[in-house]
Parts: structure tokens; sequence; C-alpha cells
């Protein structure tokens, strides 16, 4: 397992704040090589965006939205669809999960889902980058690595992101939730549609995630893992799912990158 303290903010879309964490050289370490190899290893890369990538609801929280989509249903009369759990969740996924599996397929979903993501867009200025992730994209990128977004959010979103850091050239694939709730993560749907864009080799190919979600999605389409936490509880709901590989700042997987061969 992989695990440093979270490094600093970057300001804008190509600076990198020069810290320690990015200067110092550390010795080769039995998990720094297992990273090594893992990164050495990917010839397509599939991102979660929220998490790995941004912070999508850093000045809009996930939790009032949340709190927005059960009042929603409550005002079209439905709110006796929704358990307590998904009434009183911080993701708006709990209590859209919760409809979509009592009226699946309904225009109420469908409703429900188009609301969200608008609230997702209505995000995205707000979004704050995840330390380290640009230069990350970009240098990743820049050797030949082919990327994809696989995301739970909607995808417009993802790309309105992406976009607005001037990363749209690195990501050519975006998959995000589809009107059939069924297919989100765990649910490898959205993998498996990247890898059969980029035409990439499952073992050939690595997931970045922050969520056990992610995780099962990717032991389901065959692919590698690694691991984003950037916090204790982050890494403990990672490691308890399974995980291996884990990073606590994009700065680790620069670091391979920028060491000499």
């Amino acid at each position: 397992m992989v695990r440093r303290p979270l490094g600093n903010h970057h300001d804008g879309p190509d600076t990198l704040l020069v810290t320690p964490e990015t200067t110092h050289t550390e010795p080769v370490t039995a998990e720094t090589a297992r990273l090594a190899s893992l990164v050495a290893s990917a010839r397509y890369v599939l991102w979660d965006m929220d998490g790995p990538i941004c912070r999508l609801f850093a000045g809009y929280p996930a939790h009032q939205i949340a709190g927005e989509l059960v009042a929603k249903i409550d005002q079209l009369g439905m709110g006796g669809l929704l358990k307590e759990q998904e009434r009183s969740g911080n993701d708006p996924h709990d209590a859209l999960r919760g409809v979509h599996e009592r009226r699946p397929g309904s225009d109420l979903v469908l409703e429900l889902e188009e609301w969200l993501t608008r609230r997702e867009l209505q995000a995205v200025p707000k979004a704050m980058p995840t330390p380290h992730a640009d230069p990350l994209i970009r240098t990743w990128s820049s050797l030949g690595v082919r990327f994809a977004i696989t995301t739970n959010n909607a995808a417009v979103a993802a790309s309105a992101y992406v976009e607005s850091r001037e990363l749209t050239g690195c990501f050519p694939y975006v998959y995000g939730r589809t009107p059939n709730l069924d297919l989100m993560k765990p649910n490898p749907y959205c993998l498996d549609q990247a890898i059969k864009a980029m035409g990439a080799v499952p073992s050939a190919t690595l997931m970045i995630g922050d969520a056990a979600t992610d995780l099962q999605a990717a032991q389901r389409a065959g692919v590698s893992f690694l691991g984003y936490a950037r916090n204790e509880d982050k890494e403990r709901i990672l490691r308890e799912a399974g995980a291996e590989d884990i990073v606590g700042s994009m700065a680790q997987v620069l670091a391979v990158l920028r060491r000499p061969s």
C-alpha cells in the first residue's frame, strides 16, 4: 500500500507549487516500487472525476444538493418512496437511487436525474482541482497514455469541468451517469464503454478512484485499481473494500512519472 500526506493545492491549470514533497528525492521502497510498476504497466487510465480529478462539490456542497433533491421529491408528493437513510444521506445519489429502485424507468426518475445534472453543472465553476491532478494529467498524457473519465456524475458536468481546466484534449472519452441508474458504478458499464472506445486491453488499463464502488467496478471490468484517499476515512473505506494500492496525494504518482529511469 502507498500512503503519504496530501500535497499543496496548485494555482491555475499549469502551475505546480514547489514544495518539499515535490522536490525531495525519496528512497525507493517496496511501496513506491509497487506504485511505479502499477503506473508503468498502464497504457490506458480510467479516471473517476469527483475525487481524483477535482472536488466537484467544493463550492456547492453535495449534502446541500441532497437536501434540495429530497425537498423536490417531497414537493412532487413522492416523499413516501424514500427510506429514512435516503432522506438523510449526504450524497444526492442516495435519494435518486431510492426512487429508481421503487419506480424504475419512470418519468419521475428521468426528471430527477435531469435535475441533478443541472445542479452538477452549477457546481462546476466552484469545483476545486485535486492537488497536483492537473500537472499529473498533462504529464502522463504527454507520455502517450490514453485517458477516459468514468464517473457516476453526469458526463456533461465532467466535460464542462475538464474544459474549464483546459484539459479537454487529455480526455477524448467521457462516460457518466445515464438515465438507467442500474448502470452506475459498481456496475462496470461506463468502464466497459471506455475500454471499447479506446481499443484498450483490460490488462493494460488502470482505474483511479476514491470509492468502494470504483474498486468494485474495476474488478468487474478486469482492470487494475489505484485508490485515492484524501483523508483517513476515505482510506479506511477503500481498505475495507479490499483496495491494496492507495495514494494520499497525486504528487506521489507524479513523482513516479518524473523519477529518472
